[in-house]
């Protein structure tokens, strides 16, 4: 009954009674400038700029409360409903007034209430209808205040919306509406679906028809998580938690990179492994060249053989050449030539692939001392572990990256700038949340996300019989 009332009998009617609503809002906000024309002296262009900061929203919000009176009359006038739960017609117990806050401004809206008595159950068939938020912030300042406190602090997010818009939010908004839209920021929404992945894919090959290179790369980075508590109750001792995460991206023709995904979370080696081998299921892996890099951690290294068994396996050509000037420090000295000439010699073995030589060459070395002797045996295990991950240049011959830099600065954009903030502690699910929206927004999904939000978002609490208050005029 509800959606079938949006179309009119006559639009054209319907377009023309909004018209002249329209112009005597206009009239009327214009009339209110008038004190402007009435001064000594004209205001400045910022005078000006902001008056029209100050009072647009008065004209929007009568403008676009006009359009959902003359576009939704059927719907307003409503007086019988079926009932969503038992399908009974019930007639309309009241008008009831819900105040409306949208980045256009602030307007009341008469809305029907309907009250089924067998069910117990209240409803608005037009909030349906019409897509109206429980809330009285509606759906496009939600939108604002998510994606700006999923960038900036909660405090700065609402200050900033509320200079760019003219809406006041505040900071807890801003909180609570980030971690409720986070619930439906799930991995198979905030990853791209296979169709998208795909097309990129097809961007990536170029005229050549070659299969591009994808890289996986993972790493961990450190966020500070507290315990969670009550309140205004005591959180206890905090500490720095891992967040583990994955990135994806092609390499097109001219070495440029072609994001697929990011995901991140503070969570533990075997939800990794599942996470990553869920992303992977995503990818047609048969039409690409599959680069796995990554520095030593093991429990890296598990989830991406795992997900993709095919994957070429390089070891960061950076973590490994740090290796090697640990043991030259140690046997050497700081800053010696002679260490960094010893270095560099072996990383040009081990970038041509030729572990074993460099492995005996370390062997032969006479230690200086016995801090000397354990490096080059931790180095030596090192190198004995990782030989089949050390293929430098042939990896640049098949267009590789050798370099963990796309993980590293995944880690930076995504966890450290907003995570890692002076004086900032997390809750392990709040920024579980927060990691999750940021994901969602570096891959591109970010509207997909909040789509489902909307669509799933709880409308008004049942009333009990007897209940003469909405709950929208307690929110």
């Amino acid at each position: 009954m509800g959606l079938a009332c949006l179309s009119q009998p006559d639009h054209i009617e319907s377009f023309e009674e909004w018209e002249a609503m329209a112009i005597e809002a206009a009239r009327r906000w214009a009339r209110a400038q008038r004190p402007l024309f009435e001064q000594r002296r004209p205001p400045t262009l910022k005078a000006l700029c902001d008056r029209m900061q100050a009072s647009r929203l008065d004209l929007l919000s009568d403008l676009l409360k006009a359009q959902v009176e003359t576009l939704a009359p059927g719907l307003l006038g409503q007086e019988f409903a079926d009932c969503p739960r038992c399908r009974r017609t019930v007639r309309r117990k009241r008008l009831e007034p819900k105040r409306i806050s949208t980045l256009h401004g602030c307007f009341v809206l008469h809305r029907p209430y309907f009250y089924c008595s067998p069910c117990g159950y209240g409803f608005y068939p037009v909030d349906e209808a019409l897509g109206i938020a429980p809330e009285v912030h509606q759906y496009d300042v939600q939108d604002a205040i998510t994606v700006a406190a999923a960038r900036v602090p909660y405090e700065e997010a609402a200050d900033l919306v509320q200079r760019l818009t003219g809406v006041s939010v505040s900071a807890h908004l801003g909180h609570a509406t980030l971690t409720t839209v986070a619930q439906t920021a799930t991995l198979e929404l905030v990853i791209p679906d296979r169709e998208e992945i795909e097309r990129r894919i097809e961007q990536a090959r170029g005229p050549s028809g070659q299969a591009p290179v994808l890289v996986v790369t993972g790493d961990g980075a450190k966020a500070p998580v507290r315990p969670k508590a009550p309140r205004k109750g005591k959180r206890g001792e905090g500490g720095y938690r891992e967040v583990r995460g994955v990135r994806l991206y092609l390499l097109d023709t001219d070495d440029e990179i072609i994001p697929i995904a990011s995901w991140h979370q503070i969570q533990n080696a075997q939800a990794f492994r599942n996470d990553v081998a869920r992303i992977a299921e995503r990818v047609p892996q048969d039409r690409v060249r599959i680069c796995l890099l990554a520095d030593g951690a093991e429990w890296v290294w598990t989830a991406l053989k795992e997900a993709f068994p095919s994957g070429r396996e390089i070891l960061d050509f950076f973590h490994c050449f740090e290796h090697l000037h640990t043991v030259a420090r140690a046997q050497f000295g700081e800053k010696s030539l002679a260490g960094h000439q010893w270095a560099e010699t072996m990383m040009i073995r081990l970038a041509d692939g030729a572990v074993s030589t460099a492995v005996r060459s370390l062997q032969g070395i006479k230690p200086r001392d016995a801090a000397a002797k354990e490096e080059i045996r931790k180095l030596v295990g090192y190198l004995d572990g990782q030989a089949h991950r050390l293929h430098y240049i042939d990896d640049l011959k098949e267009g590789c990256h050798i370099g963990s830099g796309g993980i590293e600065s995944a880690n930076k954009f995504i966890c450290h700038v907003r995570l890692k903030r002076s004086g900032a502690w997390w809750v392990e699910e709040t920024g579980n949340d927060m990691l999750r929206i940021r994901c969602a927004l570096y891959n591109g999904t970010y509207e997909r996300v909040f789509e489902h939000y909307m669509a799933s978002h709880g409308r008004e609490p049942v009333l009990e019989a007897g209940n003469t208050q909405s709950a929208s005029t307690t929110k």
